[in-house]
């Protein structure tokens, strides 16, 4: 049985969020500013490809990394020149490498966002319970999920956010998941890990040897491979569900405190 957590490291995509429709991997409006911003000289059609076998090319190295010890996050820059801009012309590539964070940050941003089902609940529930939270999510531009939480009036409750491109590890790096318990003052033992892939979450919340690791079930579950080497302490479907997990080890350990 779980024992009651004193504070939750939570992931941002599949648990705090969700896109209900893909993102196109070329976005006509991020296409729109790079051909600005390059003067016209890639044509409008290569710069479409480029960003989508750009976007290809950048998941493909994430899973990539991922398989590794300790993996860390690029630099905006080198996701541009390495991905999408490696055979623009040299003022174009440089063009772009000045204006890497501002356009991962476009590239990041979706439109489509939604807070998941029972987050807003749980969330307040947990900390007008006193339980710190954390954001603990890889991402290409932090600032992006950033400024979503704070539009979706829920960054009051985040005690900290961490994103692997300002901290430097990725997921299944357990530093991501440490940096984050350090800086809200709880020992990583006494913390939840909640997040939605066995890969990266589950590995990161066993490697930082976290108080318990919960898979909450989002499209990317689904289309996982299997980790047959990893099992959550608990699978859940939503924020509701969440908050009734956190309800019934607050009941046990009442129970136990008047034992």
């Amino acid at each position: 049985m779980l024992r009651s957590p004193n504070a939750l490291l939570l992931d941002f995509g599949g648990v705090l969020v969700d896109a209900p429709s893909p993102q196109p991997p070329a976005p006509p409006a991020l296409i729109d500013r790079l051909f600005r911003l390059v003067a016209g000289a890639v044509p409008i059609q290569q710069i479409a490809a480029d960003v989508s076998e750009g976007a290809r090319a950048y998941a493909l190295w994430r899973d990539d990394i991922g398989s590794t010890d300790e993996p860390t996050e690029l630099p905006h820059s080198q996701v541009w020149a390495d991905f999408v801009a490696h055979s623009w012309p040299q003022p174009a590539r440089a063009a772009v490498e000045r204006e890497a964070t501002s356009l991962a940050y476009a590239w990041t941003w979706r439109e489509q966002w939604e807070v998941r089902p029972g987050i807003p609940e749980a969330l307040q529930a947990a900390s007008d319970a006193g339980l710190p939270l954390a954001v603990v999510s890889n991402t290409l531009c932090g600032a992006a999920h950033r400024d979503f939480l704070a539009s979706a009036g829920l960054s009051h409750l985040f005690a900290a956010e961490f994103y692997s491109d300002e901290a430097g590890p990725r997921k299944p790096n357990p530093q991501l998941a440490l940096l984050a318990a350090d800086a809200i003052g709880v020992p990583i033992g006494a913390c939840w890990f909640i997040g939605d892939t066995l890969g990266r979450d589950i590995a990161c919340a066993r490697r930082a040897n976290a108080q318990a690791a919960i898979l909450m079930r989002s499209p990317r579950t689904d289309r996982e491979p299997p980790h047959d080497d990893l099992r959550p302490d608990a699978r859940i479907e939503d924020g509701y569900e969440l908050l009734a997990l956190l309800r019934r080890t607050w009941g046990t350990s009442a129970a136990s405190a008047k034992t």
